[in-house]
C-alpha cells in the first residue's frame, strides 16, 4: 500500500449538507450508495489530518459489516467510522483491481479469520496489514481491471436508466394526482373558480404559457374541469371518488415463516421473499432466500403473483415498497412483507406510486396524529384513503407508464445477467485460470 487512511475512533459532527460523509453503511455490493450525512466544509481541514482520499482509492468497511469494498469517484468526501481506505502503490498494484481482489474469496476469507469479536465481526489495522495479497503483473492486472469494471460500469448505467423510468412515471403520477395539472388546465381554460389551496399551482401553470406541455386533446378531455370538496382529502377533482384501499384489491394480506427452521432452506428452489428484498421501486434480487417445495407447499395463501406490489409492514425499511420482479416467480413473502393485488380495473403501478407517497406513508405509521408504529396490520392498509380518477385517466395513466416498466424489468434481467458474469470470471481471472483473450471475447458477447 501507499497509503492506509484509517479514522476510526472518531466521530464527526455531522449536518445536512457540505462534504459527503462515506459511512459504513452505504459501502454495499462493491458500489457506494447515495450520501446521506455530510459534514461542514469548515470542519474538512480539522477532520481529515489523518489523510486526504484520492479518486479512485479504495474504501472497505472493518466492522458491521466486515470486508464491503468501493472505489471512491472524484468528489470530494470525508471518511466516516468503521471505514478505511487503501492506495495501491503505484506501478506495482492497481486500485482498480484491488477493489475486485479485495472482494475475492479468498481475501474475504483471511478477513474473517483474522477478524475478532462474536456478535459484531471487526478487524484491527494490524491484523488488516497482515493479510496476504496474491496479483499478477501490472499490465495483467489493469487488463483483469478493464474487464470487470466494464462490466460494472454497464450494470451502474442500466440502473442509472432504471432510476430515470421509475421517475418519469412518478412525475407522471405527481402530475396527474397529486398536483392535479390536466385538471387545472381545463379549469383555467373554461373559467372555473379554482381553490385558495391550489392557487399557486395555478398561478404556475399559467407562467408556462406554452410551454405547459398539454396532454393530446383526446386525453385532456378525459379530465374534468372543476374541483369539489371532500372532508377526507379536500378539494379533488369532481367525479373522481375516494375509496378506502380495500376496495381496489382483490387481496391485502402479510405472509408467513416456513415451518421446519434452517432445514427448509435450501441453494435452490422456490423464492421466499424477504423485507430485505423490498425496497422503495425497486426488488432487490440480492439476499434471496430459497426454500423447499414441502415447506412452500405448506405456505397458504402467502403465494406471489406477477404485478402483486409488495409493502414491507415491520422493522427499520417498514412501508418500502415495489412490485414484485416477475422473474423471481413462483415466489412467497414472510411475515414481514405484506401482498397488495390491485383489481383488473386499477393498474397496479397506480397503488405502488400511491403507496410511495408522503403522505400516505404518513398515513400508515399515524405520524399525523403524532404515534408512529413500529408495525402495520391489514387494516391499517385497507382503510388507506386513496383518490381514484375514472376509468379512461386510469387507462391512460398505464398507457403511459407500463412501457416504462417493461423497460426496467429488461434492464433489471440485464443488470443479472451481467452480474452473474462478474461473479463467474471474477475468480478465474484472479486465479489466471481463464486467460484474457477469452475474457475479452465474453465480455463482447455480453456488452
Amino acid at each position: 500500500m501507499e497509503a492506509i487512511i484509517d479514522y476510526r475512533g472518531k466521530t464527526p459532527k455531522k449536518t445536512t449538507s457540505g462534504v459527503p460523509l462515506i459511512t459504513a453503511k452505504i459501502i454495499k455490493g462493491g458500489s457506494i450508495q447515495p450520501v446521506t450525512e455530510f459534514i461542514a466544509e469548515d470542519d474538512y481541514e480539522t477532520w481529515m489530518r489523518r489523510g486526504i482520499p484520492n479518486p479512485g482509492d479504495i474504501v472497505m468497511t472493518t466492522e458491521a459489516p466486515l470486508g464491503e469494498v468501493a472505489q471512491l469517484d472524484d468528489r470530494k468526501v470525508a471518511l466516516a467510522q468503521r471505514v478505511i481506505t487503501l492506495r495501491g502503490k503505484p506501478g506495482l498494484l492497481d486500485n482498480t483491481f484491488l477493489k475486485y481482489l479485495l472482494s475475492s474469496h479468498r481475501i474475504q476469507h483471511q478477513l474473517e479469520g483474522r477478524a475478532t469479536g462474536t456478535t459484531v465481526k471487526g478487524i484491527k489495522q494490524s491484523e488488516l496489514r497482515r493479510v496476504v495479497l496474491n496479483f499478477p503483473s501490472f499490465d495483467e492486472q489493469k487488463a483483469i481491471a478493464h474487464i470487470l469494471g466494464t462490466l460494472d460500469d454497464k450494470i451502474v448505467l442500466n440502473r442509472q436508466m432504471n432510476t430515470t423510468l421509475e421517475a418519469m412515471a412518478q412525475a407522471l403520477f405527481k402530475s396527474w394526482f397529486v398536483d392535479f395539472d390536466p385538471v387545472i388546465d381545463n379549469a383555467l381554460a373554461t373559467g372555473n373558480p379554482i381553490p385558495e389551496s391550489l392557487n399557486a399551482r395555478a398561478e404556475a401553470r399559467k407562467a408556462l404559457g406554452d410551454q405547459r406541455n398539454p396532454l393530446p386533446d383526446a386525453i385532456q378531455e378525459q379530465f374534468p374541469d372543476r374541483f369539489v370538496f371532500n372532508e377526507d382529502m379536500g378539494w379533488v377533482p369532481e367525479g373522481w371518488e375516494v375509496e378506502p384501499l380495500k376496495a381496489l384489491t382483490t387481496k391485502i394480506g402479510s405472509g408467513a415463516t416456513p415451518r421446519g427452521g434452517s432445514q427448509v432452506y435450501q441453494e435452490e428452489g422456490t423464492t421466499l421473499i424477504r423485507s430485505q428484498n423490498v425496497y422503495d421501486s425497486s426488488f432487490v434480487w440480492e439476499g434471496l432466500a430459497h426454500i423447499s417445495e414441502d415447506a412452500a407447499n405448506q405456505l397458504k395463501g402467502v403465494t406471489v403473483q406477477t404485478d402483486d406490489v409488495l409493502l414491507n409492514i415491520t422493522g427499520a425499511s417498514i412501508l418500502r415498497t415495489c412490485v414484485v420482479d416477475p422473474q423471481v416467480l413462483p415466489a412467497r413473502v414472510n411475515q414481514h412483507v405484506a401482498i397488495i393485488r390491485a383489481r383488473e380495473s386499477i393498474p397496479p403501478r397506480f397503488l405502488h406510486i400511491h403507496l410511495l407517497q408522503r403522505k400516505t406513508k404518513d398515513l400508515l405509521l399515524g405520524q399525523n396524529a403524532g404515534a408512529s408504529r413500529e408495525a402495520v396490520t391489514k387494516g391499517h392498509i385497507e382503510a388507506v384513503s386513496t383518490l381514484v380518477p375514472n376509468k379512461d385517466v386510469l387507462q391512460k395513466f398505464n398507457l403511459f407508464t407500463d412501457p416504462l416498466f417493461q423497460k426496467k424489468n429488461k434492464l433489471t434481467g440485464e443488470i443479472r445477467v451481467l452480474a452473474s458474469l462478474r461473479e463467474t470470471l471474477l475468480p478465474k481471472l484472479l486465479s489466471g485460470q481463464l486467460p484474457i483473450p477469452d475474457a475479452e471475447k465474453q465480455l463482447a458477447e455480453a456488452i
